[in-house]
């Protein structure tokens, strides 16, 4: 064989190695609470390139480090689902408590924290085994989830006693309890754990606490021109990487709320679909995709010019959102486990 045509046959091969790297970007993954669905949207096209069913009422939705496994908290099915994101196979259930809203992986990829809102616990899950770790008592209503960037913290909580429950991961017992504001609903550590951000969906207000102490540090509150107060419902939270800027999900106002996360300014409100309830940011972190519950859609914001730039119609009451990030060569060439 030639030199030139050893030459073609190998441009060919990474030509083609390039395209299977390359083959799929980043997807987003949006649960349909009412049709018990989750939509996928194509991270280029910004079109829902597919749809699969899931358990019934589907909320939280996170993937495994690889991407290659997709979670979802079936809620009325008192079950977390473990789903082959490419197909939308069920792969099998995990066991999760009663009603799991929303959910927590830990760092080690494996360990699952989850919210039951019916019994006032954490159950605590080796995803790789199935088995139950512990089943933690928390406050009533538990519904948000997080996991320290260390891994050694976990935090849920609790909608009717208010307040936020710091879990000890090695010992999985509960250590400590903050109150905040009225119906916390979500929670989120900043990227290098010093502080956790709490939602608090009645209260109107988002906490941001201290790791070390325990102690709220900062109450932010929300004012719009024309929205009334009771309309300022702080949901989702998403925090950037290099702690610059918080997002929070305003709820029924159809607001996205902007903080300076140094200075807890609120710097902008972002008009989005109606009633958005969840957050997601690509790794990049160059577009957020948020889910309006009553709208039935998601909004794509240009994250450096904080402006909406595509407005996605999925299913009916879109709640939870993650996103998968592009195939690496890897995760194209095998199959999931």
């Amino acid at each position: 064989m030639s030199r030139a045509w050893t030459a073609r046959l190998l441009l060919c091969a990474g030509l083609l190695g390039l395209a299977a790297g390359s083959a799929k970007a980043e997807e987003i993954f949006v649960s349909n609470e009412r049709d018990n669905t989750v939509s996928v949207i194509d991270g280029t096209s910004l079109d829902v390139v597919r749809t699969f069913p899931v358990g019934r009422r589907p909320r939280g939705l996170t993937f495994s480090r690889d991407g290659r496994t997709l979670y979802v908290c079936a809620s009325d099915s008192d079950a977390v689902q473990v789903i082959d994101p490419e197909t939308g196979a069920l792969r099998h259930n995990l066991p999760s408590g009663e009603d799991p809203e929303q959910f927590a992986l830990a760092p080690d990829d494996r360990t699952l924290f989850i919210a039951n809102e019916e019994n006032a616990t954490t159950t605590v899950v080796d995803a790789q085994t199935r088995k139950v770790l512990a089943q933690i008592d928390v406050g009533i209503e538990p519904e948000g989830m997080a996991v320290s960037p260390d891994g050694k913290i976990a935090v849920t909580t609790s909608e009717t006693t208010n307040m936020v429950h710091w879990i000890d991961v090695p010992t999985l017992t509960a250590t400590d309890a903050t109150p905040v504001g009225q119906r916390p609903r979500a929670a989120a550590f900043s990227a290098d754990g010093r502080m956790l951000w709490a939602s608090s969906e009645i209260g109107g207000t988002v906490a941001v606490i201290d790791t070390a102490s325990r102690k709220v540090v900062e109450t932010i509150e929300f004012a719009v021109k024309g929205i009334a107060a009771d309309r300022l419902q702080p949901v989702g939270i998403t925090l950037t990487r290099d702690g610059r800027f918080a997002f929070v999900a305003l709820g029924p106002s159809d607001r996205v709320a902007v903080i300076d996360a140094k200075t807890y300014k609120v710097l902008n409100y972002i008009l989005v679909g109606r009633r958005v309830w969840q957050l997601a940011m690509t790794p990049d972190e160059s577009r957020l995709f948020t889910t309006n519950g009553v709208s039935g859609d998601v909004t794509v914001i240009d994250v450096a010019t904080q402006r909406p730039i595509r407005s996605v119609k999925v299913g009916r009451f879109p709640w939870g959102v993650a996103v998968r990030p592009a195939a690496t060569p890897e995760r194209a060439a095998g199959a999931a486990p």
